[in-house]
C-alpha cells in the first residue's frame, strides 16, 4: 500500500501535542482588530486546544499524526 498524504492545509493550522490534543491558532484573530474590544483581543493570544468534536475531523486528515 502507498503512504497516506496528509491534507497540506491541516498541517500548516494544526499541530498535535503530546497528549494527541489538536492545538490551534485562536479563532477570529486575523482581521479586523479595530472593532474588537481590548479584553477580546487579550483573551485571543497565543493558541488553544479544539474541542474533541473538531479534533475529531482535523485528525482525519492527518494520517500518522
Amino acid at each position: 500500500m502507498p503512504k497516506l498524504k496528509t491534507k497540506s492545509g491541516v498541517k500548516k493550522r494544526f499541530k498535535l501535542t503530546a497528549s494527541g490534543k489538536v492545538r490551534s491558532s485562536q479563532a477570529g484573530k486575523q482581521h479586523g482588530m479595530i472593532k474588537r474590544t481590548n479584553k477580546q483581543i487579550r483573551n485571543q493570544r497565543g493558541t488553544t486546544i479544539l474541542s474533541d468534536q473538531d479534533a475529531r475531523i482535523v485528525k482525519k486528515f492527518l494520517p500518522y499524526g
